[in-house]
């Protein structure tokens, strides 16, 4: 139904209209009384000038409800479509929480039972609001549950079974990447000594000297599986491998020898294609950030410097160098405006066709293109659902970024891969691009913008609109990284306002011209202009990183600290009206409950070293038993206690028995002999 306003008013098709009032809004239907939810409180009266439609008066406690309700009814369309991944996802993360194996029949059997329970009751609950928003939630969240289960037990990860011995493995390499400077490989598996069944992939050291992706190769490989969490609670190696079909991990204790082999033709060709297109460019480029431009263009981030890759995640902008939803809307974003901007110049064509047309047909087919040279990482999948759920709305004529596309992307995401709920690039992309929304869609509904006239303020417009969206995205996804990554990039706002239109108008505009002018040999300018661009933003981050304090540590909170904070964030840019209110009082109690959160006094490895706040007569500090086993362990559990120091060995006395010390008042006592 068709909405017309007078004032204040954005006109919808789904029956419900936003009015804008003061500094809030309120979701309204036709002829309903309901109250505008204002400054001035739920007493306040909307005036008949306002909206055309509304007889003034008071509104009713059931005309509250609903108008709060409203917000979350999923028998409207609209509002399924936005609520529908939230319970997906909800499914999802209460698989995973599961310590145990549920029965799949029986999860099985629950979804049907939710589904049909949610048809059948159709006609009876769909005009009460509440009680059907209630079902149809529990039947998503049941469908998502068993998705997940059944996504899970399809992949059929096969990892090696013993531990620390050496096998003579045969296929090809995958992929090259940089580990602390060393090389790591990523080797697709054709046959591997003592398993008639062997795992689809492996991982480990290896001086690879002139081989490369998609070449044959056979050696003596030391391989174990991948490893449990260093600590609890940490990030999960073999969780991971399941999913990505790495069945072991090691080193190579002989050379790698290039073998013939006949499998996989079609997919060694695609990654020997791109291997040498990234040497191409680190040949071509500038050598100070020839590995990042090859990073931008193929994905392979095996040529980039450590202590670059450091200085842009210290300074707020390690979000570059993965090839996610940025980079994959300026790479479709500027092919559709380039031929939108041609087919416009052309009258009779305008006159006669929407040029938007043939540059979203473009814009998605470049996209494919990229997500195919750049190795379709996850990260790089993810974005381009996103990017071709947009594309999509423009060849259907539908409002192309909305925050019903950004839901959809999301579903499509949980669908296929439901185990991205716990990665954090599907957490910060889907904060970051629903806060935006949420954000401009509030910017617009106010009218606070005019249109910019002069060169000085269309620039002045740009910047506004720059800082405006760094705002939003860092604040958006500035918790989620906390929570993953144990560290907080202070100056990470004003890093990305001084790099971010360096990147966004030279960098990936270079870059694109450069993949486009490849094959006929013409692509040195491009390069030499995105080298550039690179160059700055690599200086920036250097700069940012000196200033003091750029980098602080933040400690660890439990899972459920951070599924209550997702919900309020999600009802705050989700929802509307009052409903946004309570987004931010349970994103206000989760950080509370995060402040409050007290780390553990202690830890022990599974080698038995404990580190403890040894007390040592001046104080109590960090102290490990021993500083050389689980060296990896310890600084995993002091980074997620917000506390990246290194142990020493104060408090601590040792004999050739074993070691003791005092800690929070209890003596701990390590036995060497086991006695």
């Amino acid at each position: 139904m068709q909405i017309a306003c007078r004032r204040g008013c954005k006109a919808c098709n789904d029956g419900l209209c936003y009015v804008w009032h003061s500094r809030n809004h309120v979701a309204l239907r036709k002829d309903e009384r309901v109250v505008a939810w204002r400054a001035g409180g739920w007493n306040s009266r909307l005036r008949q000038k306002d909206v055309a439609f509304l007889k003034p008066g008071p509104a009713s406690g059931s005309s509250r409800l609903k108008t709060v309700l409203g917000t979350v009814d999923l028998a409207r369309p609209v509002r399924m479509a936005i609520w529908a991944p939230v319970a997906l996802g909800a499914g999802a993360i209460a698989y995973f929480s599961l310590p145990e194996e549920p029965p799949f029949l029986v999860t099985g059997l629950l979804a049907i039972a939710a589904i049909l329970a949610v048809i059948s009751s159709w006609k009876w609950a769909s005009g009460r609001p509440v009680l059907w928003s209630v079902l149809m939630l529990a039947a998503l969240a049941a469908a998502g549950f068993s998705r997940t289960q059944h996504h899970t037990l399809s992949q059929n990860t096969i990892f090696v079974e013993v531990s620390g011995r050496a096998f003579a493995v045969e296929g090809w390499i995958e992929a090259v990447q940089n580990s602390n400077g060393r090389e790591r490989i990523i080797l697709r598996v054709a046959s591997l000594e003592g398993m008639d069944t062997p795992p689809d992939r492996i991982r480990f050291y290896a001086r690879r000297g002139e081989l490369g992706p998609g070449e044959g190769v056979v050696a003596q490989v030391v391989l174990a599986p991948p490893r449990r969490p260093a600590v609890p609670g940490g990030y999960d190696p073999a969780f991971a491998a399941w999913f990505s079909g790495l069945g072991g991990t090691g080193y190579a204790i002989t050379p790698l020898e290039a073998v013939d082999l006949e499998s996989h033709q079609r997919q060694r060709l695609l990654a020997r294609w791109r291997w040498q297109m990234a040497e191409h460019i680190r040949e071509r480029a500038a050598p100070e950030t020839s590995g990042i431009a090859a990073a931008l263009i193929t994905g392979d981030r095996s040529g980039i410097p450590p202590d670059q890759a450091e200085a842009l995640r210290v300074a707020g902008l390690g979000h570059i160098l993965a090839i996610s939803g940025l980079h994959m809307s300026l790479f479709a974003g500027g092919l559709f405006f380039v031929v939108r901007a041609f087919g416009a110049a052309i009258p009779a064509f305008a006159r006669q066709y929407d040029p938007r047309i043939p540059a979203a047909i473009v814009a998605l087919i470049g996209a494919t293109l990229y997500l195919v040279l750049s190795g379709a990482s996850v990260s790089t999948q993810r974005a381009f659902v996103m990017v071709s759920v947009i594309l999509l709305g423009v060849l259907l004529k539908r409002r192309a970024i909305s925050m019903q596309s950004i839901a959809l992307a999301a579903t499509i995401i949980l669908i296929l891969q439901p185990q991205s709920i716990l990665a954090p690039g599907f957490q910060m992309s889907f904060a970051a691009a629903s806060a935006l929304v949420a954000a401009f869609d509030l910017w617009r509904g106010r009218e606070t913008h005019a249109r910019q006239k002069g060169t000085i303020d269309r620039f002045l417009g740009f910047w506004g609109t720059l800082s405006f969206s760094s705002f939003v995205a860092g604040s958006a996804t500035a918790a989620f990284a906390a929570f993953h990554f144990n560290r907080i990039a202070v100056y990470g706002l004003a890093a990305n306002l001084a790099a971010m239109p360096v990147f966004s108008l030279v960098v990936m505009p270079a870059g694109a011209l450069a993949l486009a002018f490849a094959p006929f040999g013409l692509d040195g300018p491009a390069l030499a202009v995105m080298s550039w661009g690179l160059i700055w933003v690599v200086r920036i981050a250097e700069w940012v990183t000196s200033w003091p304090g750029s980098l602080a540590p933040a400690a660890s909170a439990p899972g459920l600290i951070l599924a209550l904070y997702a919900f309020g964030f999600v009802l705050l840019v989700a929802a509307s009206g009052p409903v946004r209110r309570i987004g931010v009082v349970v994103m206000l109690a989760a950080y509370a409950a995060w402040f409050s959160h007290q780390p553990p006094d202690a830890f022990i490895s599974e080698e038995g070293v404990v580190l403890a706040r040894f007390e040592d007569g001046e104080g109590a500090g960090w102290s490990s038993t021993d500083r050389r086993r689980a060296r990896f362990a310890t600084s995993v559990f002091l980074e997620q206690a917000g506390e990246p120091v290194r142990p020493g060995r104060d408090g601590i006395s040792c004999d050739p028995r074993g070691c003791s010390g005092k800690a929070q008042g209890l003596t701990i006592t390590v036995s060497e002999s086991g006695e």
